[in-house]
């Protein structure tokens, strides 16, 4: 049996919604052992002087909690 844990995190990027994405996956999984999944939760955009200026992204990131024997 296996126990995932949830966290969520905000990604942005200057140039799409999809660079933003790319961007959180590749920070959580530099962090984070066992991810098996993100969904995003929200998007929205950055606004100066009524133009976009970025592209922002809330993202839940599932990942495995690993057994306390198995961390060395």
């Amino acid at each position: 049996m296996s126990v995932a844990r949830v966290t969520e995190i905000s990604a942005t990027s200057q140039s799409s919604f999809e660079d933003a994405i790319k961007e959180g996956i590749n920070r959580a999984t530099s962090t984070l052992r066992g991810v098996e999944g993100a969904w995003v939760k929200d998007m929205n955009v950055m606004i100066d002087n009524g133009n976009i200026v970025g592209y922002k992204v809330n993202l839940a990131i599932t990942f495995l909690l690993e057994d306390a024997q198995s961390i060395s």
